[in-house]
């Protein structure tokens, strides 16, 4: 039985200050999924982690997001959706707080692990600006909102790296716990109440993923589409700081995080894309956005070496790339959000669940291209990805929705 059923019409209070205010939440919440990231070796080296078990930091971070997508953003189908998010806010800051005063690795990577749980609030108020939009501005109104958690994500680590280089690295931990108490309170004073109207419990809620998962075809492909290209997105910023402080390059940490701050202009691509999926363009959008993909890894090994062209060169394929995947996952997230008011929380934390493996993936094999065969060889693989996406979607057919 499909579990997508007809809903209710829904009352639109979405304006454009709410807008405004679900985008930097989304950004300052999903930016503490990337703050540690630049930290590794200090904090591993204040807690007494040792260099093998360093990137369990980031792990598990990463492992606690995942065990929120889906177990925790399937209450927004279930729970009131603003007590909800401001609850996750509270909580994670405490839990930020302790990570900054902890000087136990045990502790810190539990630490790690919750602020990846608390970090899904982000994932919620996604699905959440949807409720509030009408049909005809829905993809725009999403595409505003994950830009924000778009910048939130890109600039996460340079901030993160220039705060460590003034204040150390506990500064930005305390300096992110009192960001989220303040927006957890100006949430609480500012979003309209949404609850939803559901008589389902909680096990009835989870044991419906995989029937929505099984019963929707477009959720599968949307996944799928991003799962690829993401993989791409998390290989190229996994390997290219490698590349970019290797003797090729010569890049400081500064520089390094320099460069991260130059793609961050490819997420304007994320209101533009909304915009052309309300236009009823997501299959042409889409295809576009794959093919930024292909060229943001075909661009580097064409224009190799340390002179001035590579490195702009290099600037523009992380603009291409941040580009293309800004845009294709709003293109997914409006098409899945279409399906049913009554499941978009479910639908969302499912997709973000799926392409969120897949940048696992492109992390783990683009470390191990790198180390394999250098430069060249990681972007070889990366370029594999979204040419396997261009694969599937010439799969899709012509007039389907999404």
């Amino acid at each position: 039985m499909n579990v997508i059923a007809k809903s209710k019409p829904e009352e639109n209070t979405a304006s454009s200050w709410i807008t405004l205010i679900l985008a930097v939440a989304c950004g300052l919440i999903a930016a503490n999924l990337y703050y540690t990231q630049p930290l590794v070796e200090s904090i591993s080296s204040a807690v007494g982690l040792s260099s093998g078990a360093a990137g369990l930091i980031v792990t598990l971070t990463q492992i606690g997001y995942g065990i929120g997508l889906l177990f925790i953003v399937p209450l927004g189908d279930l729970l009131e959706n603003r007590k909800l998010v401001v609850t996750l806010l509270i909580l994670t800051a405490i839990v930020l707080i302790i990570a900054a005063e902890v000087r136990s690795a045990a502790l810190f990577l539990a630490a790690s692990l919750l602020i990846g749980v608390g970090s899904v609030a982000a994932q919620i108020l996604v699905p959440y600006a949807a409720h509030l939009s009408p049909e005809e501005t829905r993809g725009r109104n999403v595409g505003n909102v994950m830009s924000g958690l778009l910048l939130g994500i890109m600039l996460a680590r340079p901030v993160s790296s220039l705060v460590e280089n003034y204040f150390g690295w506990h500064a930005i931990f305390i300096l992110s716990s009192g960001m989220l108490l303040v927006l957890a309170l100006v949430l609480a004073k500012v979003l309209p109440a949404r609850r939803p109207q559901t008589t389902v419990n909680y096990p009835a809620i989870l044991s419906s993923m995989l029937q929505l998962l099984k019963t929707t075809p477009i959720l599968r492909r949307r996944a799928l589409y991003h799962a690829f290209l993401f993989g791409m997105f998390s290989l190229f910023w996994t390997t290219v700081p490698l590349v970019l402080t290797s003797p090729v390059y010569h890049f400081s940490s500064t520089g390094v995080a320099l460069f991260a701050l130059a793609g961050v202009s490819g997420a304007v691509a994320a209101p533009i894309a909304g915009r052309l999926a309300d236009k009823g363009l997501i299959r042409a959008a889409t295809g576009l956005s794959i093919v930024l993909v292909i060229l943001s890894g075909l661009l580097p090994m064409l224009f190799a070496g340390g002179s001035i062209l590579s490195i702009v060169i290099l600037v523009a394929a992380a603009i291409l790339l941040d580009m293309g995947v800004s845009a294709n996952m709003v293109l997914g997230q409006r098409a899945i959000f279409a399906l049913g008011a009554e499941v978009r929380s479910r639908l969302n934390g499912l997709y973000m669940a799926i392409f969120f493996a897949g940048g696992a993936i492109g992390s783990a094999v683009g470390g191990w291209a790198y180390a394999m065969g250098g430069w060249k060889a990681a972007m070889w693989v990366g370029v594999l990805f979204p040419v396997l996406a261009l694969l599937y979607f010439f799969t899709e057919k012509k007039g389907v929705r999404g």
